[in-house]
């Protein structure tokens, strides 16, 4: 199992092979639909991020409110695919990977080889147990959206494993 604190370099990532398991530490912000739509729409249109997207690690998920003495409540990962259409945008901006569950498009592992960023795969159904890896919660914007708003997390060992490398092997083409 691999260490890695965030943000990542290029080497790290490069080092990086799909089916790697590895734990990260720092700090990733959360993003989902809405965020990713309103993002690409800021990048085309040249407007300021709302968050420093150059070396950025971006979960999809959507927090449920803490417990008593958590710092966030259950949040696993949504479907990655919902937010292919936006994901090139956001790395050739400077995004250098995703958290997520299942398949991406060939057009964003192409996208991950083009930029050398890395998509990453989060246990999906474990929502409540990898909460218990986040050790702060700060609202960043889009308060009006909920749990669908950009928070910026600070992880500890959260546990990962690369889905796609930065060389666009992908495990969900390897074959038995």
């Amino acid at each position: 199992m691999k260490k890695l604190h965030l943000p990542l370099t290029d080497k790290e990532i490069r080092r990086l092979k799909a089916g790697d398991s590895v734990l990260l530490s720092g700090a990733l912000y959360t993003a989902r639909d809405a965020v990713h739509k309103i993002l690409s729409g800021l990048i085309k249109n040249r407007k300021k991020l709302p968050i420093p997207i150059k070396g950025a690690v971006i979960y999809y998920t959507g927090p449920t409110p803490a417990r008593k003495g958590r710092a966030v409540g259950a949040c696993g990962p949504t479907t990655s695919a919902r937010m292919d259409e936006f994901t090139p945008p956001l790395l050739a901006a400077g995004m250098r990977a995703m958290i997520g569950k299942g398949r991406r498009s060939e057009a964003v592992r192409q996208a991950i080889k083009k930029y050398g960023a890395v998509y990453f795969l989060a246990p999906a159904g474990c929502g409540a147990l990898i909460s218990e890896k986040i050790t702060s919660v700060k609202l960043t914007a889009y308060r009006g959206l909920g749990p669908e708003a950009v928070y910026r997390f600070e992880v500890k060992d959260f546990p990962v494993v690369v889905g796609i490398d930065a060389n666009g092997r992908d495990i969900f083409k390897r074959r038995s």
